[in-house]
């Protein structure tokens, strides 16, 4: 099923409709609120658990569980986000995402909390977190046409949205785990996704669905067959498959670094959550930043070399510095060099997928391919947590640093990654069969 203007996922360009606008703005708005609330959790609950006590393997436990739900819910509800439709189901996993968070510091507050009942909740508050983030960008192709904003201008902007919400979100976080403990962060938490579903309830109108190139006629397939069908999509695809495989690797070594070398670093030798909240602001605001540049200047770049030299950048260099025991300003300097590299990521990828993707199957495809890029953060948040316990944290920042740059430097090898680059006179359609354009 496609929408109207939606099948040339932005590449031809209208003029700016300011409802259309404004429209794109409060999606855009809504993502950055939800995520932010994803930041918060990803503070709080670590510093939770370290303030009952607990060890560097419970930290890496309790973020296993709060990764999992990301990988096991984009794989399965990405199928549900087509069939219940985008806006809608954005707005059910915003109000799923803020009662199941605000139950945490309720019952810690009253009946008490354990750990089983805290890692319960942990998963159940991530489960629909990728299929409502995964509605939201699939939104985003008629949205920007309407608009008269280029595609990978759009995508960059929701992109940086994400960057904004961890900036603004990892300064909150922060201050409030720092000031008033983990449990209060957290009802903060649960505010923004209720913020968010708003937005996205009075702000962004329902896209009228039509059946388009590639759709099914007749009696719908079932929701297996749906899924089978992403899946395929997926593996016969060799760029699609070297992007996930790329991805699934340095996310796990991501998740490792952020979700337990990093809280883990900060409570040992930089004084606890607010050198945390610095550093994590420091990556989100260069990010943005990067964000905002790549997307003017996105379309005359080639895209290959400069993903595979940001995304070297984005992770080696500030890895290594804190394998080396950096001093505080050091490690500052180098998250920013990673924030502005990493601003050019997720613009290149997105806009690939979406220029690749048939409008009427991008919901399940989306959803495997970050269940898939994100199968390995659960492990590497686990692992993460197991290294600062056995070889200590120099040691594992060290190996972290060597894997990142070694893995991210593969797309300058040529074959199937030559792929990414634009073709001449290609359409960039979001409703093609993937012959049309890059995967950008």
């Amino acid at each position: 099923m496609t929408t109207p203007d939606e099948t040339d996922g932005g590449a031809a360009r209208r003029p700016r409709d300011r409802r259309a606008a404004a429209s794109l703005t409060a999606l855009l708005s809504a993502h950055a609120i939800s995520q932010t609330g994803n930041v918060v959790t990803a503070f709080a609950i670590p510093f939770y658990v370290l303030g009952l006590g607990g060890t560097g393997v419970e930290v890496g436990i309790a973020a296993f569980f709060a990764t999992v739900p990301i990988v096991v819910g984009g794989a399965l509800g990405g199928v549900v986000v087509d069939r219940v439709g985008h806006r809608r189901a954005a707005i059910v996993a915003d109000l799923v995402s803020g009662v199941t968070v605000l139950a945490i510091p309720v019952l810690a507050l009253t009946v008490g909390l354990p750990f089983w009942a805290l890692l319960a909740l942990v998963f159940a508050s991530g489960l629909l977190d990728t299929p409502g983030q995964t509605a939201r960008r699939i939104m985003l192709p008629a949205m920007s046409v309407r608009a008269g904003v280029r595609l990978e201008q759009s995508v960059g902007l929701l992109d940086g949205s994400e960057r904004f919400a961890k900036l603004i979100g990892a300064s909150i976080a922060g201050l409030l785990v720092a000031a008033v403990g983990p449990i209060a962060a957290l009802f903060v938490n649960a505010a923004t996704f209720v913020v968010s579903a708003a937005l996205t309830t009075f702000f962004v109108p329902a896209v009228r669905r039509e059946v388009g190139v590639g759709a099914v006629d007749g009696p719908r397939p079932s929701y297996w067959s749906d899924l089978r069908e992403g899946f395929r999509f997926v593996v016969r695809d060799p760029l699609m498959r070297l992007i996930v495989a790329l991805v699934l690797f340095t996310n796990l070594l991501d998740a490792a670094r952020g979700s337990s070398l990093l809280p883990l670093y900060a409570n040992d030798r930089l004084g606890g959550a607010a050198a945390l909240g610095l550093l994590v602001a420091t990556m989100g605001g260069c990010a943005l930043v990067g964000n905002i540049v790549f997307g003017f200047v996105a379309h005359r770049v080639p895209r290959r070399v400069t993903f595979a030299i940001c995304f070297a950048l984005a992770g080696g260099p500030s890895s290594a510095a804190f394998a080396l025991g950096a001093p505080l300003p050091i490690l500052v300097a180098a998250t920013a060099l990673s924030g502005l590299a990493a601003g050019a990521l997720n613009p290149i990828l997105g806009t690939v997928e979406l220029e690749r993707v048939p409008e009427h199957m991008r919901g399940r495809v989306f959803g495997m391919i970050n269940a898939g890029a994100w199968a390995g953060v659960p492990f590497g948040a686990l692992l993460g947590g197991i290294a600062a316990d056995t070889i200590g944290l120099a040691v594992a920042f060290g190996i972290v640093a060597v894997l990142y740059v070694a893995a991210t430097l593969t797309p300058l090898s040529g074959g199937v990654w030559r792929e990414m680059e634009r073709r001449p006179g290609g359409a960039g359609g979001g409703g093609g069969s993937g012959t049309d354009g890059p995967l950008a």
